[in-house]
């Protein structure tokens, strides 16, 4: 698997378990509807990205290519599960924080 297909791969996992948080603490158990829905908008953009192979997180990102709708909702699903993902894949977490440190290095 290239860099290309990993990151890909890496970042579909992240938002699916970041939605999952999400789904479980507001709407229900297993994934509602409106959530699946966000998860596979959440993965064209992910299929779609020119960046994929250079960028850090979509927040960071110049190019916004969520409509205003999916963005507000996506900040609403990072905002509360992020917190959690501590508990639930701290991995993840470090390399997210490592990934941000070495980015504002690069900008500054």
């Amino acid at each position: 698997m290239n860099v290309k297909e990993r990151k890909k791969k890496q970042e579909k996992e992240l938002i699916e378990k970041m939605i999952s948080i999400y789904c479980k603490g507001h709407h229900e158990i297993n994934l509602c509807d409106d959530c699946k829905e966000l998860i596979n908008y959440a993965n064209q953009r992910i299929d779609h990205c020119p960046f994929i192979e250079s960028k850090t997180f979509c927040s960071q990102c110049k190019v916004h290519c969520y409509d205003h709708n999916h963005r507000d909702r996506i900040k609403q699903v990072m905002k509360y599960s992020g917190k959690r993902m501590i508990w639930v894949n701290p991995i993840v977490v470090f390399r997210h924080l490592t990934d941000s440190l070495k980015n504002k290095r690069r900008t500054t």
